[in-house]
């Protein structure tokens, strides 16, 4: 009879096992996770300081011809031919270092940082964390219609998996301190430290683990704290605080919610529409960058406030200094221009030019309601967008309180975000961010629940009277009970073996097959053919525990024993029972019925 590692196990040890199960499956490497994360932070950090520096650089050289770091803004000037001529520029510059020095450069890096996760187990080249900084601050310094976001999550992310790197970590850690290095850069560019931990929980992360929260949370901390010296100190738009607001205020938000929730779900077309457009032109995409950079610069040729990161426009939004047909010109011509320079896969961000579609839309809609001021529709309508367009509310709340440091917001915030965040789940099938991957043949879930293996327990599941068979019953026997018709194991591919009473193996059908060629069979016993002190799991214990000893040894049924004997057999937990779990799980999710009040009603 073969034999494993005998399952034997104390009265003492037994009750240590029960009591082990606990809330969390942290331990203490989530102590050097945040250690770890702590340098993550300050690197990200300073790496946020170059990109701003970089790209006030490279846009006072080419439309300002001087050196200089001071941040400028587009609106007023009226570069020429010229401001025509420098986003194409840059995009064949940023199309040349996409095709020879990485592909992974082009568009707005979120999706490539979950594409590293999910699929490149949190490794990043580090070419990707040079290029990636350099091509987007010459897409924005050349008049991209961008925020530094997106290229900072990006870069932050790929600083934290190469420092993992250096380290003997697992994949799931390499990707906490990859996300710790993305929501780190968040935090570095708006002093949104909060937003940044809420993002990686939203998007990047997959999971709600102490174990990948708190480094994260550290890592952002850490990039807020080095940000003052290098950046200086938050908020990064200040408004006048709003009063408290009345409850109609909140129907108002609810409109603004509904109506961004719609913009961001045709934003989100049209800038894959503008993508389908380029893949059909009869060029390289290495040249798209470039049409893309054209069309750009004719849109900041009619509107030079489209150029760029556009911070002060979004501030301005917010203080209520843009109003009436300025609000219909923004919109449009920000839209469309973002739509089809993201479409031209080039290197740039999404959130900032949402921000200000967003506010825009928030501000517009203020103003023909004549409620309140224009100013706090445009907060709101930039929480919307971010909540609809990225899928990420909480996000999105968290975010704009962060920018403004105006808490009497939050209630309007909640009201608009959630509404653009219902109305864009229900028209569109994914994100503006998920979409990208799902058109590389990727698919992401977004809904995050508890395993529902880590909720059962094997009892609840098992079954009662598994088919058992004496030592001394030989293979011939066995083989012929099974053959019967209506034969309680004809149904399993194991039976159990007693011996007084109390396990003393398992059978498979592979061991029958094996036993009956070899010489002796008939009188050949199930005990000699089976295997002897098998893997066996407690009634009380998980089903997800259960299914990692399957797992870990290799086995695909156990035998359910008494945890205060573990010879005594309690049942039997095979393929079957777990898929029936998992059937129990969706059938709460699917069948509707009455109540056992609604029933007596009726």
């Amino acid at each position: 009879m073969k034999s494993v590692s005998p399952f034997t196990i104390t009265s003492s040890t037994a009750s240590e096992e029960h009591d082990a199960l606990s809330d969390f499956t942290t331990d203490r490497r989530v102590l050097l996770l945040s250690a770890l994360a702590i340098p993550i932070g300050a690197i990200a950090a300073v790496v946020a300081k170059v990109l701003i520096w970089l790209i006030a650089v490279i846009t006072n050289a080419v439309f300002f011809f001087r050196f200089s770091t001071e941040a400028v803004t587009f609106g007023g000037h009226n570069f020429g031919w010229w401001g025509v001529l420098v986003p194409a520029l840059g995009g064949l510059v940023i199309g040349l270092m996409a095709r020879y020095g990485s592909e992974k450069i082009r568009g707005h890096g979120i999706p490539e940082a979950l594409e590293a996760i999910l699929l490149g187990r949190s490794l990043i080249n580090p070419r990707v964390a040079i290029l990636k900084p350099i091509s987007s601050a010459i897409s924005i310094g050349t008049g991209g219609p961008y925020g530094a976001e997106g290229p900072i999550i990006m870069t932050g992310g790929a600083f934290g998996s190469l420092f993992a790197q250096l380290f003997h970590l697992t994949s799931a850690e390499r990707k906490t301190l990859l996300v710790a290095g993305a929501a780190a850069g968040m935090a570095a560019v708006f002093a949104t430290p909060v937003a940044g931990v809420l993002l990686a929980v939203e998007l990047l992360l997959f999971e709600w683990k102490p174990r990948s929260f708190i480094p994260v949370a550290v890592a952002s901390i850490v990039a807020a704290v080095v940000r003052q010296p290098l950046l200086g100190v938050g908020p990064i738009f200040p408004v006048q605080t709003h009063a408290i607001l009345e409850p109609k205020f909140l129907a108002c938000a609810l409109l603004v919610g509904i109506c961004v929730g719609l913009l961001a779900s045709l934003l989100t077309n049209i800038v894959y529409a503008c993508e389908d457009g380029f893949a059909k032109l009869p060029i390289h995409w290495m040249w798209w960058p470039a049409v893309g950079g054209l069309l750009v610069g004719i849109g900041g040729y009619l509107d030079p406030r489209v150029l760029g990161v556009g911070y002060e426009t979004i501030h301005s939004l917010m203080r209520g200094e843009i109003l009436g047909t300025a609000l219909i010109g923004l919109i449009v011509a920000k839209g469309l221009v973002w739509s089809i320079s993201l479409g031209s896969g080039t290197s740039g961000g999404v959130l900032a030019p949402l921000l200000m579609v967003g506010g825009g839309m928030g501000a517009l809609l203020g103003t023909w309601l004549g409620i309140g001021d224009p100013g706090l529709w445009a907060i709101v309508g930039m929480a919307a967008i971010m909540g609809g367009a990225m899928s990420a509310p909480l996000t999105g709340i968290i975010f704009v309180l962060e920018l403004t440091h105006d808490l009497n917001t939050m209630p309007a915030l909640l009201v608009g975000t959630v509404a653009a965040f219902g109305v864009t789940v229900l028209l569109l099938r994914r994100s503006i961010l998920t979409e990208k991957l799902a058109r590389r043949g990727q698919h992401i879930s977004r809904e995050y629940s508890v395993d529902a293996f880590a909720l059962i327990r094997v009892g609840d599941v098992m079954d009662r009277t598994p088919p058992i068979v004496p030592d001394t019953t030989t293979v011939a026997e066995l083989a012929a009970q099974l053959a019967q018709p209506g034969s309680a194991g004809a149904r399993r591919q194991a039976t159990l073996i007693e011996r007084d009473g109390l396990l003393a193996g398992i059978v498979t059908r592979g061991d029958l097959l094996r036993a009956q060629r070899a010489n002796g069979a008939s009188s050949m016993t199930v005990a000699r053919a089976g295997t002897a002190n098998p893997i066996a799991v407690f009634a009380d214990e998980t089903l997800d525990e259960a299914l990692n000893k399957m797992l870990h040894h290799n086995v695909g049924r156990l035998p359910v024993v008494a945890r205060e004997n573990a010879r005594k057999i309690v049942g039997y937990l095979g393929r079957p029972e777990i898929l029936g779990a998992r059937t129990r799980g969706r059938e709460e999710e699917s069948h509707r019925e009455r109540g056992p009040l609604g029933k007596r009603l009726s």
